[in-house]
């Protein structure tokens, strides 16, 4: 038997070896139109962070990082030019956290505003209610059968206490 048809089992063998050392590192996503792709690359930015359904292990990220930083050192030579600091994909990711961080802070800022808005109202309405219950004018309210009573002392000075308590609250 010739050499060469002893050693193509060996060899055929080693590239299958490395191929399956690079099908470790597959992203895996779904895109918007419902379409699950595989890739050696990260999905493009549009992708969201739910649909992402599989990613290589940080381990193999790591090391293809640091596989391109050194191939960039190497084709720049001694110019000058500094190594990588992130892979791309690290840099995706960073971008998206820090987008989500935004996201989440404006809306935290906007619901708060939102929360200072009806405060203010509040306090507005219950201190212009404490106005009418220390001007000693008669007051009346509609009670539960529909019928129109007027308040008397003990019911004006639990409406007092009641506005006293929402200021209390709500103005600050």
């Amino acid at each position: 038997m010739p050499l060469i048809a002893r050693r193509l089992p060996l060899v055929i063998l080693l590239i299958a070896g490395f191929w399956a050392a690079q099908a470790h590192a597959q992203w895996k996503w779904r895109d918007k139109d419902g379409h699950v792709t595989v890739s050696d690359r990260p999905p493009p930015r549009d992708v969201a962070d739910k649909d992402i359904l599989g990613r290589p292990p940080a381990d193999l990220r790591r090391a293809a990082a640091e596989a391109s930083a050194a191939a960039a050192s190497a084709a720049s030579g001694a110019a000058g030019v500094p190594p990588v600091a992130k892979a791309p994909l690290d840099r995706e990711l960073e971008i998206r956290r820090k987008a989500a961080e935004a996201e989440a802070a404006a809306k935290a800022k906007t619901d708060e505003e939102r929360q200072a808005v009806r405060r203010a109202d509040n306090c507005k309405r219950a201190r212009a209610q404490m106005a009418t219950l220390d001007s000693g004018q008669r007051m009346a309210r509609v009670n539960d059968k529909g019928e129109r009573e007027v308040l008397d002392d003990g019911a004006r000075a639990e409406e007092a206490r009641r506005a006293r308590e929402v200021i209390a609250s709500e103005c600050r």
